[in-house]
């Protein structure tokens, strides 16, 4: 805690850091001597101390420490890269086999007509469409929720009121190379549907959160049909549009873990809340929704095993169920998963292509850190590191996916080899254009 002269006691090796009325930072012998011998040259300083829910720190990192975390960035960089390939060249080898199991299963596919079971389809990759007949009735036994009839999921969401830490750093690169970052951490309660870890809060006092007391589960019913043809979990896990399930009533009590507070869960603008005072949350505090899918028409893409359904392994590799709400062809299915294979792949390109380029940029870095002794240059360092980093992706990202379609479309492979080249002919180009034109010969 702070005195009246601006000390501030954070635990073990920190007491003492004092925030001086000038602006300069006091420390005691002990620990900056323990800041420099554990190698890495960084000095901090906490400026007051919890004002409210805001921290304020100072980390001051020299010159040599710098260059020191740069050449280790050079190893992860060294790793970044073969990496980055493996992910491009396994991206493509999956992006065949993807489009060419839907080929042949789209050659494959035979409509079946939902009313009966016809056993000449036995085994065969097969179409059906229908309307949803639900027999049974989904619950969720911890709170004693039932969907209404026709509900084939029900999905619980769970949040709760915890702390969260947010910070804010500024940098600033000072003549020498040391670097200086004020960060600016703060606190706030809010509503979080997943555990926020307050054991790494720079300030864990205070701001415990405890372990959540539900968890979010989905329930599926047993008993869904499509004319003759009986849905299992597999199919129903991925089908129909979720709506909210509006509450109303007190909910039974649940058996989460710990003890549930003496007033119960509460049903408040249609949702379950648990704890004492919803108006007034506290740290702990649970609010749960609840969804539900009721699809009334559902198409089928899948291998015929008696009267339900299995995933149609290809020989191409993949294995093909296809699940949607309506009533759609079969060609409509297999045209937007073609679609949705396109899309992945290149977002995947696009991943593994900036893995690398962050490769090249943490094997250059030291470079620029180099530079840092004067600012200004550090910065012109870096712009160029950066535009050669670019260059570098720029020809080895599509040279690592053209050699990887090679084998199976050379025309493709050659395309995009093309691409990358003239990009790469375009950076050097723009990057040649923005240097000083030299000085003219005298007369």
């Amino acid at each position: 805690m702070p005195n009246d002269k601006g000390w501030v006691d954070k635990g073990a090796g920190a007491k003492g850091w004092d925030s001086a009325g000038d602006g300069g930072f006091k420390t005691n012998p002990s620990a900056e001597k323990e800041a420099f011998f554990s190698k890495d040259f960084v000095k901090k300083a906490a400026i007051g101390a919890v004002a409210g829910a805001t921290v304020v720190s100072v980390t001051r990192v020299s010159w040599l420490g710098r260059l020191r975390s740069a050449v280790f960035g050079v190893v992860l960089g060294l790793l970044f890269i073969p990496l980055s390939i493996w992910l491009l060249s396994w991206n493509e080898g999956r992006a065949v086999q993807t489009a060419r199991s839907l080929t042949e299963g789209a050659g494959l596919v035979q409509p079946v007509a939902a009313d009966r079971v016809d056993p000449a389809a036995e085994g065969r990759l097969v179409h059906v469409a229908g309307p949803l007949a639900v027999t049974g009735r989904v619950r969720d036994p911890d709170f004693g929720i039932e969907a209404p009839a026709g509900t084939i999921r029900l999905q619980r969401a769970v949040e709760m009121y915890q702390w969260r830490e947010t910070s804010r750093s500024e940098t600033h690169t000072r003549t020498g190379g040391g670097q200086e970052t004020v960060t600016t951490t703060t606190y706030e309660r809010v509503w979080s549907s997943t555990a926020i870890d307050s054991s790494r809060f720079r300030v864990a006092d205070g701001h415990q959160n405890p372990p959540m007391r539900y968890a979010p589960r989905h329930f599926i019913v047993e008993g869904a049909t499509v004319g003759a043809f009986r849905l299992g979990d597999s199919q129903l896990a991925s089908v129909g549009a979720s709506e909210p399930l509006p509450m109303a009533g007190a909910p039974a009590s649940s058996g989460g873990k710990g003890a549930a507070p003496a007033s119960g869960p509460q049903v408040v603008d249609g949702r379950i809340f648990v704890g004492a005072d919803p108006l007034a949350p506290q740290i702990g505090d649970t609010r749960i929704t609840f969804t539900i899918a009721r699809p009334q028409t559902v198409s089928i893409v899948a291998r015929q095993v008696g009267n339900g359904f299995e995933p149609y392994q290809t020989q191409a590799g993949d294995a093909i169920q296809m699940v949607e709400d309506g009533v759609r062809p079969a060609a409509a299915m297999f045209q937007a998963a073609q679609d949705q294979n396109v899309f992945l792949t290149w977002m995947v390109r696009f991943g593994g292509s900036l893995l690398m380029f962050f490769g090249w940029l943490m094997i250059l870095r030291p470079i620029g850190v180099a530079a840092d002794v004067l600012p200004i240059l550090g910065t012109l360092v870096r712009a160029g590191t950066s535009l050669v980093g670019l260059a570098l992706t720029a020809i080895v990202a599509p040279l690592t996916i053209a050699i990887a379609w090679f084998w199976v479309r050379p025309l493709l492979a050659a395309i995009v080899f093309a691409g990358g080249a003239a990009a790469t002919y375009l950076i050097v180009r723009l990057a040649r254009s923005r240097r000083p034109a030299a000085a003219a010969p005298a007369q």
